[in-house]
């Protein structure tokens, strides 16, 4: 009987946290996101009536709104606490989903606005997510802080492999790949563990329209990559084969392996794929 807390609930890896928790009635998950009615409809025909499953709005670039969403998660989770709090959210530009960053140089207001909505999005929201909700994460029993990260932060694979694509994305997920080993430096003490997890290559649905003929033969070249990287690479994995090997990694790390701060894969190695 845990207690999940999970942004991003509306879709993706982030429903498929939602879905596969929830099947045990015994659990207790609230999902946040930024279309709540929008979810609750796909939440009631995707999964029928589960009444451990709670939707809050809560949007990772306003405070206002997380602190909010603190608020309200309080006395649904009442003297239980957070046991687990999955940052899933984040925001994926197609601006420079397949183009490496010497192509963004003239896009100058382009580039900096979406740098600007990535980085408070993806790091500084997630700052005051972990900032407001820790104290019902000190509650639970478990204290658990998961951020979900990406292959893409890791430096030695984008050197090796040469992967020019995504580089904001990836610098995002970097920095918060250093705020969540931040988050462990002040709080393990506390006995709470901060982790960051790749998912892999996940079946996902991201920005796959206006792609140029170039742009895709970018993304032909990243996925050759990949399969020289691995071999056994056939093509991304279902979300809730993703949410299974996630969850196992996270429930074998502890502070006490080492796990504090890590940024590890879905496999809890540098096994990206």
């Amino acid at each position: 009987m845990s207690v999940y807390v999970i942004t991003g609930a509306s879709r993706g890896i982030g429903f498929g946290f939602l879905s596969h928790f929830s099947e045990d009635p015994k659990n207790l998950v609230v999902g946040l996101v930024r279309d709540k009615a929008g979810t609750e409809k796909k939440v009631a025909a995707e999964l029928g009536e589960r009444p451990n499953v709670h939707i809050l709005h809560a949007d990772l670039t306003s405070y206002a709104s997380l602190k909010q969403a603190a608020a309200d998660t309080a006395p649904i989770v009442g003297d239980r606490g957070v046991d687990y709090l999955v940052a899933n959210g984040a925001f994926v530009s197609q601006f420079d989903a397949y183009d490496p960053i010497g192509a963004l140089g003239d896009k100058v207001e382009e580039l900096e606005d979406v740098s600007a909505k990535i980085f408070q999005t993806n790091v500084v929201g997630n700052i005051h997510l972990f900032n407001l909700f820790l104290p019902l994460v000190l509650k639970g029993k478990v204290k658990k802080v998961i951020a979900i990260s990406s292959g893409h932060a890791d430096l030695d694979m984008i050197n090796d492999l040469e992967i020019d694509i995504g580089p904001l994305y990836a610098a995002s997920k970097a920095a918060l790949n250093v705020i969540v080993a931040k988050f462990n430096a002040q709080y393990k003490k506390d006995g709470v563990l901060f982790l960051s997890v790749s998912p892999g290559v996940v079946d996902v649905d991201h920005h796959n329209d206006h792609v140029t003929p170039e742009q895709l033969g970018r993304i032909g070249s990243f996925m050759g990559k990949l399969s020289s990287y691995a071999p056994h690479f056939k093509g991304p994995v279902p979300v809730d084969e993703a949410v299974r090997l996630i969850q196992s990694t996270w429930e074998k790390a502890s502070i006490d392996t080492g796990f504090g701060g890590a940024f590890v894969s879905q496999y809890g190695n540098k096994q990206w794929i």
